[in-house]
C-alpha cells in the first residue's frame, strides 16, 4: 500500500487502484455486510449466503466472483479497526441512490435470519449516519429489505 501511493505521488499511478474500482467498492460493501454478521459474534450460513446474493444483485456480478469478494471481504473485515475505512471508500464513489442501495443490502443480511438483534439495528444505524444517510432514507431502506424478504 505504502508504494502504491509513493507510485500516485510522485505521478507514477501504474499500479495503483482505479477510483471507481467495482472490485474494491464491492469489497467495501461486502465487508460491511460481513461487520454486520458478525456483530452478534457468530457467522450464520444464511446471512453468508444473503451477502453473496446481494453482492450478485447489486454489483451484477457471477456467483463464482461474489464468493471471492466474500472471502477478500472477510479477510479485509478481520483486519479492520473501524468501519469509517469502508464507509470511506463507498462515500467517495457512491451518489446518495448508490450509498442508499447499499444500506438496503446490509439490512436483506439483517434481516435473513429471520430476526433483528438489537446490536444488528445499532450497527446499522452507525453504518447509516457514516454513509451520510438521514433518518428517512434508514427508513425506507429498512422497508425495502423487509418487503423484500418477506416476499
Amino acid at each position: 500500500m505504502i508504494e502504491a501511493l509513493k507510485k500516485l505521488f510522485s505521478g507514477d499511478a501504474e499500479g495503483v487502484p482505479e477510483k471507481n474500482d467495482p472490485k474494491q467498492l464491492a469489497v467495501a460493501a461486502t465487508a460491511l455486510m460481513v461487520q454486520l454478521a458478525r456483530v452478534d459474534q457468530y457467522e450464520d450460513d444464511v446471512e453468508m449466503s444473503m451477502i453473496v446474493d446481494c453482492a450478485i444483485r447489486s454489483q451484477e456480478i457471477t456467483r463464482e466472483e461474489a464468493t471471492a469478494i466474500l472471502a477478500d471481504a472477510r479477510a479485509h473485515a478481520e483486519d479492520a479497526t473501524s468501519l469509517y475505512e469502508f464507509t470511506e471508500q463507498l462515500n467517495a464513489r457512491l451518489d446518495q441512490a448508490g450509498k442508499a442501495e447499499i444500506l438496503e443490502s446490509i439490512w436483506r443480511v439483517a434481516f435473513a435470519d429471520g430476526r433483528i438483534d438489537k446490536y444488528e439495528e445499532h450497527l446499522v444505524r452507525r453504518i447509516a449516519d457514516l454513509l451520510h444517510l438521514n433518518h428517512r432514507e434508514y427508513m425506507e431502506c429498512r422497508h425495502r429489505a423487509e418487503k423484500a424478504m418477506s416476499s
